[in-house]
């Protein structure tokens, strides 16, 4: 039998294959945060296909932290009823879930609420959206804190086997992690400690919350922003710092969304879909900005792997998953024998295919997915991700 196939642990908790369904925004939950039944077939139809750890889509712990119109929200106690329902729908079908918790900071969205987004330093407008966020003060810093702890507690009530924390893609931790972002001269920056400072705290606050569930971390090994943010020496300091944490796992991702979208997820640039989304006066800049993104960021299959080889000596015991392109049984198969990776993650071709695993068992050596990216452009067009490989309809 394939080692895919094997059972691993990620502290306590046994996930029976190696296969696991990255955390991917399905653009279904209600307006308010809250789990729709449509959501609840996405996540059965995964744990039926026999995936072995489902990651969730990024969910907002507070609610200046809200990123997407449809996001799934765990920023309050009337959350975790339908979140129940989500892990119970995997747990039904033997698989296992951890629920992704987050703040966009900087990279939420002004008219969800309802504000300017907040960030660690008032610098940089961003060249997607073009905003400057206010610098958060120390007793917001502690604020959210506050509520990613709290947000771990819910997910536990909620069911969750693992406790996710994003601190990549440039949501908030990775902005303060990162000193492009950063530039504070108190606590809270300055120095790598200072900048981990406020992952450090929500760690500690989680473990004394949850001391039974292991915790697995999201964290970005490169930002490919104009001056450098987060990079892999810097990765390689803060491994040091998440293993004093005591974390269980590890996920490394490159990439900021609202910088370059493609240097998060590669393949075809789907130009004529995501120019829809913009309103009519940025048509223009955003064609040209897409057009020079065209034949330059084609897919590299398994494309983080590189930092996974930087860091897997320092990373000791803590299990690491290996996230980007991953489309082919035997090269997967390869990675878990050779001991590069722990577990592998695919977000879109669990979208098109989420009985992937099982046809990977009955003979498909490939995933269908062709990398058009139209699913990426539906959630710009706030429309549910989905594979829209004949173009959004």
């Amino acid at each position: 039998m394939s080692l895919l196939y094997t059972p691993k642990k990620i502290g306590t908790v046994e996930i029976k294959n190696r296969f696991v369904r990255a955390a991917t925004y399905e653009g279904m939950a209600d307006e308010t945060g809250r789990v729709t039944d449509r959501l609840l077939k996405i996540y059965e139809n995964l744990a039926k296909g026999d995936v072995g750890l489902i990651l969730s889509s990024f969910m907002y712990v507070h609610p200046l932290g809200k990123a997407l119109k449809h996001q799934l929200g765990i920023h309050s106690d009337e959350m975790v009823p339908g979140l129940k329902k989500l892990s119970d729908a995997v747990h039904n079908e033997g698989g296992k879930i951890a629920f992704e918790i987050t703040h966009g900071g900087r990279q939420a969205k002004r008219e969800l609420i309802g504000r300017t987004p907040l960030g660690p330093s008032a610098i940089h407008r961003d060249p997607t959206y073009f905003v400057k966020p206010v610098e958060m003060t120390s007793k917001e810093i502690h604020e959210v804190i506050n509520a990613f702890v709290n947000a771990a507690k819910r997910s536990v009530e909620a069911g969750t086997d693992i406790i996710y924390l994003h601190a990549g893609g440039g949501d908030l931790l990775n902005q303060f992690l990162s000193p492009y972002f950063n530039k504070r001269k108190d606590e809270w920056g300055g120095s790598d400690e200072n900048r981990f400072r406020i992952i450090k705290e929500i760690l500690e606050g989680i473990k004394k919350t949850a001391p039974e569930k292991p915790v697995l971390v999201k964290m970005n090994a490169e930002d490919f922003t104009p001056k450098p943010g987060m990079t892999p020496e810097l990765l390689k300091k803060y491994i040091a710092m998440l293993k004093e944490a005591g974390i269980h796992a590890l996920e490394l991702t490159s990439g900021i969304k609202y910088y370059n979208p493609m240097n998060c997820w590669r393949g075809e640039v789907p130009v004529k879909e995501v120019l829809t989304s913009l309103p009519l006066w940025k048509r223009p800049v955003g064609w040209l900005k897409m057009k020079r993104w065209e034949g330059n960021y084609n897919l590299v299959e398994g494309w983080n792997k590189k930092y996974l080889d930087e860091v897997k000596i320092l990373a000791d015991d803590i299990a690491l998953f290996l996230v980007g392109g991953m489309r082919r049984f035997d090269h997967m198969e390869d990675i878990i024998q050779r001991g590069d990776a722990d577990f592998i993650c695919m977000c879109r071709p669990f979208i098109r295919e989420p009985g992937l695993v099982k046809k990977f068992k009955e003979g498909v050596k490939e995933a269908s997915c062709v990398s058009c990216n139209r699913c990426f452009a539906a959630a710009a067009n706030s429309i549910p991700t989905l594979c829209y490989k004949g173009g959004l309809r």
